[in-house]
């Protein structure tokens, strides 16, 4: 808004006599004029000072009416567009699998190279996950061979207590036909081969516990001989096709937009990949495009789901597009180079244009309120004493007087009582402001 200022003249002065001074010294002597030269500056010194002491001040007795009209209060903030919806390029897949933790990006097309799909984007450093493929090869032969040993290791194990058991057998019969034999003979002969029979049908039995308990034990230790080697023969052919995978490719036409990483810069040349964040560049959805800005905890408050934006490109500044607010975050974040928290808001261009391209910078102002046919006056003919809010009034002379505020932004505010169409307001305090009265609201109605 335009607040009409009345034209001011200033009373004439000794500035006046300064060009009738310089018709006259071409006339003087050289002395006369060596003399003036250097008493014409301290006299303008010294008038400079009398001005200034008189209290000259061509804004202070500046006068402006209420400006009548439509009022909004607005955010501006700075963004950058992206794609609303995007594919992403994404390295190896099942890396966590492998046991791979980084992966360096060792080559990478230009941003904004339009690709079809299948078509080479980037490739990965192979030297780290060819060290571990060698070393998951070692593992495999060493655990084969371990599960190959087990093996036989059972088996020489188990032939050895059959034949034990079979020993035993032999034993127990022989005792037994000793104790049948012994029927005949001395009671303590009898005795004798009764006690040998019953330990070495003793010794069977425990044998054949024994066998049963050592055939468990070495199906255990081949089993676990065996699922070790399994897990690493799996954990190689991951590997191998992890290594495939560090070739990345194309998933689908498109242009290609360069990822971002935690802290906001581009993924390049040298740049890191992680299972948990894959992405390395992304097939951008160009017809419909949102910026993303940040809003400070002071004006987030503000910011709400559908208000109407006005963006302007920091590349055409000429062009407007018309946008709306469709998330804002609930969390704020630290982001570099700035010292408060902030939180992200995405606003989505509401119109397609075919020149918008991923990371142009915008000027985003975000409408948060307005009213219609309301008085407003700027904020520096808004004053505050001891509570009281007021504006000087020219009104006969000069009256402090009481006003209501509405809706304010960085310049003006809206006054909703105390000010009608055509009063004269004050821009700053005029001479004598101090022991003005102050007219209330009240008085003013």
């Amino acid at each position: 808004m335009t607040y009409p200022v009345p034209h001011q003249r200033l009373s004439p002065g000794p500035l006046m006599k300064i060009p009738q001074l310089f018709l006259r010294f071409s006339l003087l002597s050289r002395r006369s004029r060596i003399l003036i030269s250097i008493v014409i500056p301290a006299l303008l010194i010294v008038l400079l000072f009398l001005m200034t002491s008189d209290g000259v001040d061509a804004s202070s007795d500046l006068i402006i009416t209420p400006a009548i009209g439509d009022f909004s209060v607005t955010i501006t903030t700075t963004g950058e567009l992206q794609a609303k919806s995007s594919i992403e390029i994404k390295g190896p897949e099942q890396a966590r699998a492998a046991g791979i933790w980084q992966m360096k990006i060792s080559n990478l097309i230009a941003e904004g190279t339009v690709v079809k799909k299948g078509e080479f984007v980037a490739e990965l450093d192979k030297a780290e996950v060819a060290n571990r493929l060698k070393e998951s090869e070692l593992s495999v032969q060493k655990l084969d061979a371990q599960y190959t040993q087990a093996k036989l290791d059972s088996t020489l194990a188990l032939s050895q207590a059959r034949d034990e058991l079979i020993n035993l057998q032999y034993s127990l019969e022989e005792k037994k036909i000793i104790l049948e034999q012994s029927t005949y003979e001395a009671p303590a002969v009898q005795r004798q081969a009764q006690i040998d029979h019953d330990r070495a049908r003793r010794s069977l039995a425990q044998a054949k516990k024994n066998y049963v308990t050592k055939t468990k034990q070495s199906i255990a230790k081949i089993q676990a001989v065996e699922a070790d080697l399994r897990k690493e023969q799996q954990r190689m052919a991951i590997m191998v096709d992890v290594m495939k995978q560090f070739t990345i490719l194309a998933p689908a036409d498109g242009m290609v937009v360069y990822a971002r990483e935690w802290n906001g810069k581009k993924k390049v040349v040298g740049a890191t990949l992680s299972p948990w964040e894959p992405t390395v560049a992304t097939l951008p959805d160009l017809t419909t495009m949102e910026s993303i800005t940040y809003v400070n905890e002071v004006d987030i408050q503000k910011i709400a789901v559908g208000q109407p934006v006005t963006l302007r490109l920091d590349a055409d500044p000429n062009k407007k597009l018309a946008g709306t607010v469709t998330n804002v975050a609930n969390i704020g974040e630290q982001r570099p180079n700035s010292d408060s928290k902030v939180f992200e808001v995405r606003i989505v261009v509401t119109a397609q244009d075919t020149t918008l391209r991923p990371a142009m910078t915008t000027a985003n102002e975000i409408l948060v309120a307005s009213a219609a046919n309301v008085l407003s006056v700027p904020l520096e003919a808004i004053h505050t004493d001891q509570g009281v809010t007021f504006v000087y009034l020219k009104k006969g002379g000069v009256v402090r007087q009481a006003v209501t505020l509405g809706l304010q932004n960085e310049n003006a505010a809206v006054v909703t009582a105390g000010l009608r169409p055509g009063d004269a307001v004050y821009l700053s305090p005029p001479p004598g402001a101090g022991e003005a009265p102050i007219n209330p609201l009240q008085a003013s109605l």
